[in-house]
């Protein structure tokens, strides 16, 4: 059995109680930050959580939180959380606990390399990344490292454990060569490292400094795009906030809501959640250790489904999807592991196909301007071109847009084979590929 479940026995043994659920969370992450390509800083943190939730009269529910990994804080945790639910208002909403064991698939890796990764190892990824910059671009970013291990119990007899690695690096490529500024952006992330190619991304970032300098002035308006991955990575994540949460979709809150079995999309976009996928580090479970499995939430361009809780699942007349959030939780589900499928063209062949237009690298200072409408703002940063005839021609300066991501997915014309992931403290990780759209409208340009 898993060290960490262990640890809940004694608070699955508390009286008083129609329920208790444990969830708990080991992590190990280290970080390597370079700037003026070199390393300045490494941090590193072992932390735990267990969180508990107790279920008294039926329906009152508590819920408390300890960093404190041992027997007695989690009993008294566990204590805790009870003596706040027999203060509590019944939750009508409560929808009970999952029991018995249950069948969980296997989801991400667990790398030892990966995992024993020391600040040594990650300078030498640094080193690799800055060994592509040529003389004159200076590099910042960062490597980062980490094994996270969760489990999950409840007095219903469920149990469920896991444990997983990742790496993730960011690597800002700028050049100030005769007071003309350019940057370029490459990032990527991985379960291990051998899925991480660092020199790759180095190579990628100093390719759009020397493309980007003297950047000219274009005029806002609608424009086709090529987005890269990350650019259209936010999209996606975005859509996923806004739309894909059944307790957005039960309040009547999302863009989906009436719209189920309806083309939303281009035919070509097919967006999944899939914590199972070797594409990215999943987890088997969510926090009410429901099983996760492959959903598809828009299928060939046609919305298909939200993500579930038990909660929501109940009010919907469903059944939980497996994508519970730790409690309390007033945000209700959410999908954290998102995937735009790949297609069948090259990134060279996106842009071949564009006779004029603009390619993105990535989104920054994104914020939501209408959710029923899934509205977003931001800016386009660190590697902004001018298409023409079919290739680059230079760099341009940087513009604000303003775009509805329903409308700028219905306008897709092709997508890219290669997919690459992203991960965000808020959102989760998620994997997409280069883009092709038409219509993307942008609102105004910036002086840099």
């Amino acid at each position: 059995m898993c060290a960490l479940l262990d640890l809940a026995a004694d608070a699955l043994a508390l009286d008083g109680c129609d329920a208790v659920e444990v969830g708990l969370t080991r992590s190990d992450v280290a970080l390597t930050r370079f700037a003026d390509s070199r390393v300045h800083q490494n941090v590193a943190r072992v932390d735990g959580e267990a969180r508990l939730r107790v279920v008294v009269d039926g329906s009152r529910v508590g819920v408390a939180v300890t960093n404190s990994l041992d027997h007695a804080a989690i009993r008294r945790a566990a204590e805790q959380a009870r003596d706040i639910a027999r203060v509590s208002k019944p939750d009508p909403q409560y929808a009970g606990m999952p029991s018995g064991e249950q069948a969980y698939s296997a989801a991400g890796r667990d790398d030892g390399d990966t995992a024993g990764c020391s600040a040594a190892d990650r300078a030498g990824l640094v080193s690799r990344i800055l060994a592509e910059l040529p003389a004159g671009v200076l590099g910042a970013g960062y490597v980062e490292t980490g094994r996270v291990e969760r489990a999950i119990a409840n007095s219903f007899g469920l149990t469920g454990s896991h444990a997983g690695t990742h790496v993730g690096a960011s690597v800002l490529a700028s050049s100030d060569v005769g007071g003309e500024d350019s940057t370029g952006h490459a990032e990527g992330g991985a379960s291990a490292l051998s899925g991480l190619d660092v020199s790759r991304l180095g190579a990628r970032a100093a390719r759009k400094v020397e493309l980007g300098r003297r950047p000219r002035e274009v005029e806002p308006g609608r424009w086709s795009v090529v987005l890269e991955p990350a650019a259209t990575e936010v999209l996606v994540q975005f859509l996923d906030y806004l739309a894909f949460g059944g307790k957005n979709f039960n309040d009547g809150r999302s863009a989906l809501c009436g719209r189920l079995g309806d083309q939303v999309c281009s035919e070509r976009v097919t967006i999944v959640d899939d914590a199972l996928s070797p594409l990215l580090p999943g987890v088997p479970f969510d926090a009410e250790g429901t099983p996760k499995r492959r959903v598809p939430f828009i299928e060939t361009g046609v919305a298909v489904a939200v993500g579930h809780d038990r909660s929501t699942a109940a009010v919907a007349g469903t059944r939980s999807t497996g994508h519970a959030l730790p409690p309390p939780n007033p945000h209700g589900p959410m999908p954290a592991h998102i995937i735009m499928e790949a297609g069948s063209t090259g990134l060279d062949g996106l842009v071949e196909g564009c006779e004029r237009g603009l390619y993105i690298t990535r989104f920054h200072y994104t914020n939501v301007v209408h959710p029923l409408r899934t509205s977003i703002t931001g800016m386009t940063r660190d590697g902004t071109f001018l298409i023409s005839g079919g290739r680059i021609v230079g760099g341009v300066r940087n513009l604000r847009f303003t775009q509805s991501i329903l409308d700028a997915l219905r306008h897709v014309e092709d997508v890219g084979r290669d997919v690459e992931m992203a991960s965000d403290a808020f959102f989760g990780a998620a994997v997409a590929p280069a883009v092709r759209l038409t219509n993307f409208t942008f609102t105004s340009t910036t002086a840099h």
